[in-house]
């Protein structure tokens, strides 16, 4: 299993450099909030950033985040004392709670692991009865990407380019093959949206006028176009 300190740096740069990052870390969580409500127990997958910790923190009464790198820990730690939840050091494929949750986030993490769905067939049973698992994860086919093939910037739909490879990303998803793996493990995804409808270049939208609030507005519209979004977010159920 490899050292997820190796691929640290990147979540340890300074935020106000990942513009889109930031817009959409900032987002779902609210979108999970309007529709899961308060819960007792939830888990996130992957600490990244930090930037989904106070939303998901204020949404439930015991708050659980496992992490694979002690250094990004470290660092969230250092910049965030404020924080009086759970943090744990281990893997994805072999961390195991003390007891069950209501809420499970899985937010841009199963293109990182090496099979995304053993990691749903293990936190499956990590739910309680009526638990719901919540997924984002990027979209191999968004508007943009889908230009870059045509405009022949990329070669095939599901390529992984540099950045994916700094950030230890294994593959890229679309709407039909997540759907797909969730239900090879027995999920029915009951809810879907996108995150992020992106028409042009980011360098291209900074030139715009009023560049927040046409960013706010790509989020909102992109909501009913999962399949054409730079993200994907669904809900998945057990039984």
């Amino acid at each position: 299993m490899e050292n997820l300190d190796d691929v640290a740096s990147k979540y340890l740069q300074p935020p106000s450099v990942e513009i889109e990052n930031d817009l959409i870390m900032n987002w779902y969580p609210d979108r999970i909030t309007g529709r899961a409500g308060r819960v007792d127990r939830l888990l996130e997958l992957g600490l990244g950033h930090g930037y989904t910790v106070p939303y998901f923190h204020k949404m439930c009464d015991d708050h659980v985040v496992v992490e694979g790198s002690q250094k990004v820990i470290d660092h969230f730690q250092t910049n965030n004392p404020w924080y009086d939840g759970t943090l744990e050091t281990g893997y994805f494929e072999t961390y195991t709670p003390s007891a069950p949750f209501d809420l499970i986030v899985m937010g841009f993490v199963l293109e990182h692991v090496d099979d995304p769905a053993a990691i749903l067939n293990r936190y499956k049973a990590f739910l309680k009865p009526g638990g719901r698992i919540w997924i984002a994860v990027p979209n191999a086919k968004s508007l943009n990407r889908r230009l870059g093939v045509e405009m022949g910037m990329i070669d095939d739909i599901y390529d992984l380019n540099e950045t994916d490879h700094i950030l230890g990303h294994k593959r890229n998803f679309c709407l039909d093959t997540l759907r797909d793996m969730i239900a090879s493990t027995g999920g029915t995804v009951t809810h879907q949206e996108g995150l992020y409808l992106k028409p042009l270049p980011l360098g291209v939208l900074k030139t715009l006028q009023d560049f927040d609030a046409n960013m706010k507005a790509m989020m909102a519209v992109g909501v009913d176009f999962p399949e054409l979004c730079v993200g994907l977010l669904v809900e998945v159920s057990y039984g």
